[in-house]
């Protein structure tokens, strides 16, 4: 635990709330994330304001079934609404691809992927020919990307899983990954090999500074020779041991990525089968393995007699009670019907404590529920200043929670906008400081399980009530903001 002490003299241990949700599932309209073998993985879940009404709407896949949108008509009512519709959908993200300032949605499939182009007022038609989008049949399962400098559009990864052609597979039939990076007729692919399936990849600053994609990978579908890769985007290369990086083999699932001491570097959540492992960020630019003792490797079911080992998909981190630390939900689930794993596989909601440990709480919190869940998103659907919870399952219904949390401490959330090719100032930094705290949030695309949201950043003021907010742009200039507690503002670079 030493390179977390540093987060005991940042903060406000006054405000403490124990977290509760309220099932409000049945205000959904009806959605399952289904089908065959090529949907035991993915049912993302893409979250964005598509009306701007302030209001995060809802962008689910469905496998088998079509994808759907759901508006937010606020007061926790929803409404499906139409959409180019498409099957096969394994997750999507929010991005603007064409820098209008209106978010668009790339869509993951088994088959040809598709960007669905915001229109405004929550309409989208597919663009993917226009655009330049590589036709592929492909079984993409990861997305992240990020914005060159001088670039005017942005550079997409993604990542594929297996190689559904090759007669030899499935096993260690991982297929190629491809980075896509904007010339004048569109997008021209780069292989990323090898692959080793990821199931998320994550473009973001790493241990060492640098701006590099991490790959978590699925080793079921590897078997050997495979393993966690990081590649150094500048320097376009894999790293090694020579960087520092040691090679680490799990069934990766899903990537979430937090600073957890204001040290400016992230942790690492990466979920898998079997435990959930935690990278501290250490000084070197390198990453450790958390201890055991910090209570995040949810390594079995939390409730019920089912000793079986766990399967972790979607993590997330978000501050629940708005004590201004970081908490953690993770979306458990088995595959489908793997033996060796745990069927009755509760969500887990970890809350921090004050000296960087975390305590599991979906039980009391009302949130361990046990379908096989997939995808999942903390975010504030009614603008209480409080993170709500939706959860996409697998071959059963989508689930939603409103944060109903007692005696929460303080909050703000910030929203990002700058003129030019990268209207929502992707791969700024936020760090927000109170006279107790400091945090520091990248403003990146990727990462979760195929899918994540592009909303303003919640943050936790524990008992504070003003915060000031430094925005370290794409560019690397900087600008200052004082912003009071209870407050969405949206920071417009100078």
């Amino acid at each position: 635990m030493k390179n977390l002490t540093p987060i005991l003299c940042l903060i406000a241990t006054s405000t403490v709330a124990e977290p509760r949700f309220e099932d409000l599932s049945d205000r959904l309209p009806p959605h399952v994330y289904g089908g065959g073998w090529e949907h035991f993985v993915g049912g993302g879940i893409a979250v964005l304001d598509c009306n701007a009404d302030s209001l995060p709407d809802i962008f689910v896949a469905g496998g088998g079934n079509p994808a759907l949108l759901i508006r937010n008509d606020g007061a926790f009512q929803f409404t499906a609404i139409d959409v180019p519709e498409l099957t096969g959908v394994t997750g999507a993200y929010p991005i603007d691809i064409d820098g209008d300032a209106v978010l668009d949605l790339f869509v993951l499939r088994v088959g040809a992927n598709k960007i669905l182009q915001g229109q405004g007022d929550c309409v989208f038609a597919d663009t993917s020919e226009r655009t330049g989008l590589p036709v592929d049949d492909n079984w993409s399962t990861a997305f992240t990307a990020w914005w060159e400098s001088g670039a005017t559009r942005p550079t997409l990864a993604i990542g594929n899983y297996v190689d559904r052609s090759n007669p030899d597979g499935p096993f260690e039939a991982c297929d190629d990954n491809y980075i896509l990076r904007p010339d004048e007729t569109g997008y021209r692919a780069q292989k990323l090999t090898p692959g080793f399936c990821p199931l998320s990849i994550l473009a973001a600053n790493d241990a060492r500074g640098r701006l590099t994609l991490r790959l978590s990978n699925d080793r079921h579908y590897y078997v050997s020779g495979g393993y966690e890769q990081m590649w150094d985007i500048a320097e376009a290369r894999f790293l090694g041991p020579e960087d520092g990086w040691n090679n680490v083999s799990l069934w990766g699932m899903g990537i979430a990525s937090r600073d957890l001491n204001a040290d400016g570097r992230d942790e690492v959540m990466l979920t898998s089968m079997g435990d959930q492992l935690l990278q501290l960020a250490q000084e070197d630019g390198t990453y450790r393995a958390a201890p055991f003792t910090i209570g995040t490797y949810s390594q079995r079911p939390h409730v019920g007699d089912d000793g079986r080992p766990s399967t972790g998909w979607h993590a997330e981190f978000g501050d629940i009670n708005n004590d201004s630390r970081a908490d953690l939900f993770i979306a458990k689930g088995n595959v489908d019907q793997m033996p060796g794993m745990a069927m009755e596989d509760p969500n887990n909601l970890l809350m921090q404590n004050a000296d960087g440990t975390f305590t599991e709480t979906a039980a009391t919190a009302g949130v361990a529920t046990t379908e096989r869940s997939r995808g999942a998103a903390l975010v504030d659907f009614d603008g209480d200043g409080r993170q709500d919870l939706i959860v996409s399952n697998r071959r059963a219904p989508l689930e939603l929670y409103r944060n109903v949390t007692a005696q929460t401490g303080g909050w703000i959330n910030v929203d990002l906008r700058q003129d030019g090719a990268n209207p929502f100032a992707i791969g700024a930094i936020i760090i927000v400081k109170t006279q107790e705290t400091t945090q520091i949030l990248q403003h990146v695309i990727g990462g979760g399980h195929a899918g994540g949201q592009m909303v303003g950043r919640h943050v936790g003021l524990g008992d504070a009530t003003q915060a000031l907010v430094t925005v370290s742009w794409p560019d690397g200039s900087e600008s200052e903001h004082a912003v009071l507690a209870g407050q969405a503002v949206t920071l417009k670079k100078p």
